[in-house]
């Protein structure tokens, strides 16, 4: 399938020249349906995947050991044709150990860069709190500027370029859990429960066999980035904007939170329903568009006052009151 950007990055009014965004739907579809051939359930949670990876942010997957995060990541990036490196963060883990450094080869006789798993188009960080402060920066600053900098070398990153990092909620002994300000540079954190009772018995039905599907390659990176341009064009209004504001500045002065939202929570809502309307089908976006992502956009970009956690609330249940105090624009 050929993604051809058929009106012009410079379009201006959306409104009188409808975007075609059906090669994103179709890629999309036929993605998650592969994707679904190994992953039993989670389809929302793969959803949230492809949009990260059309505004070009990254994801924090949090959740139990066993459940699949692994396979998940892999699985994803195979599918979508791309490059696929996965890093074990441990204790004893180097900036080098993920970015790469200068090794001296003796037959050339001269020092030879060598890359770290940080050049793939998907990279799973697992278990990410479990190393050190400096190797989490490096990480993360790689992940900002998508770019390394090895001995006063600049080379920039794979494009597409996307960190999936887990992290396990037990055994929080030895570990370093991200400081919130870095945890805001994820443009989601989403949380994988335990399968639903005839997913479980679907999951064991599948092993059966003792083997698991072969994946087959439904895009590719270049197709990605044609639809990351495309998806940029899907119209939005100025009411959608306001809609978003009023979500954003209710979290700074809400009764129950201490730190609200920055103007950084307020673009991720944009370019995120933009992304789900292309992958809906339209090239506009609606409130509906906003409301579905809002707590897997905001919800490691607040911090509840004690006395809310006392009372048993979370970041999820304070965002959904919210989505039901604002109005939706008319």
């Amino acid at each position: 399938m050929s993604l051809k950007i058929e009106t012009s990055d410079k379009a201006k009014y959306y409104e009188k020249e409808e975007i075609d965004v059906t090669p994103i739907r179709e890629i999309a579809q036929e993605v998650l349906s592969e994707v679904s051939r190994v992953i039993v359930g989670y389809g929302e949670i793969l959803q949230q995947l492809f949009i990260a990876l059309l505004v070009n942010g990254h994801v924090l997957l949090e959740g139990v050991p066993g459940l699949g995060k692994t396979v998940m990541a892999k699985t994803y990036a195979h599918t979508l044709g791309i490059t696929f490196r996965r890093v074990q963060f441990t204790p004893d883990l180097l900036p080098a150990d993920i970015t790469g450094t200068k090794i001296f080869d003796q037959n050339e006789g001269a020092f030879i860069l060598q890359k770290g798993p940080i050049f793939a188009n998907v990279v799973l960080a697992d278990e990410i709190n479990r190393s050190a402060p400096k190797t989490q920066a490096a990480l993360l600053e790689a992940m900002a500027e998508r770019q390394v900098t090895i001995e006063g070398q600049t080379l920039l990153l794979e494009k597409p370029f996307i960190v999936i990092a887990t992290e396990n909620p037990v055994e929080m002994e030895g570990t370093y859990p991200l400081p919130e300000a870095q945890v805001d540079r994820f443009l989601f954190k989403l949380w994988l429960d335990y399968p639903e009772d005839s997913e479980e018995v679907e999951i064991m039905r599948r092993q059966l066999s003792g083997e698991l599907p072969s994946i087959e390659a439904i895009t590719s990176g270049e197709e990605i980035l044609a639809a990351q341009k495309i998806m940029n064009l899907v119209y939005i209004d100025d009411r959608i904007l306001k809609y978003i504001r009023d979500l954003i500045i209710k979290t700074r002065n809400h009764p129950q939170i201490a730190l609200g939202c920055g103007p950084r929570a307020s673009l991720t809502l944009m370019k995120c329903a933009k992304a789900r309307a292309a992958i809906l089908g339209r090239s506009y976006v609606t409130p509906d568009d906003v409301r579905a992502l809002i707590v897997a956009a905001l919800n490691h970009r607040i911090l509840l006052k004690p006395e809310a956690e006392l009372e048993g609330l979370d970041a999820k249940s304070v965002l959904k009151s919210i989505v039901e105090e604002i109005p939706i624009p008319i």
